[in-house]
């Protein structure tokens, strides 16, 4: 998966399932390194 593409899917998720300042962090930095895996 491209770089800018798999970084603002995660920040959309992120921005969707974050409760707060932190949960949005550490969602983010979760669903980067699983979209890392989806690098087919």
């Amino acid at each position: 998966m491209k770089g800018i593409f798999r970084t603002v899917l995660a920040g959309w998720g992120a921005s969707k399932l974050g409760g707060g300042c932190l949960g949005t962090i550490i969602v983010f930095f979760l669903l980067f390194w699983m979209l890392g895996y989806v690098n087919c």
